[in-house]
């Protein structure tokens, strides 16, 4: 059993996450993008990328579309920055983990206010 596909995956979660913060110029692609996985196939030329990236569904919708435009410069980036014999095709993908996690955290808080600390 091979765990090379773990560890390229963990390596182009930080690349990509690195070309998120620095490398793109497109304005689309807001400040709240967040890799949060990555899966690669077995055989290393496919790649899911899922991103979660806070703010409203149009402005998710924008940023993904901004990252499917941007696919190419980033898979050569990739190709630089990680030696591979082929650099994997590149599907972004949204991951609404985090929103859901914020939205529950903001349900709990309200049921608490509403409860008004009597059960603590």
């Amino acid at each position: 059993m091979s765990f090379r596909p773990e560890r390229l995956a963990e390596a182009i979660k930080k690349e990509v996450s690195d070309l998120l913060r620095e490398g793109l110029k497109d304005p689309r692609i807001g400040g709240f993008v967040t890799v949060t996985s990555v899966e690669v196939s077995k055989d290393l030329r496919y790649t899911s990328i899922y991103v979660s990236v806070l703010g409203e569904p149009a402005d998710q919708k924008a940023t993904i579309e901004a990252l499917h435009n941007a696919q190419g410069f980033i898979r050569g980036e990739l190709g630089k920055r990680i030696r591979l014999r082929y650099t994997p095709e590149i599907t972004f993908k949204l991951d609404h983990s985090i929103s859901h996690g914020t939205r529950l955290i903001a349900l709990m808080a309200e049921v608490r206010e509403k409860d008004g600390g009597r059960n603590e």
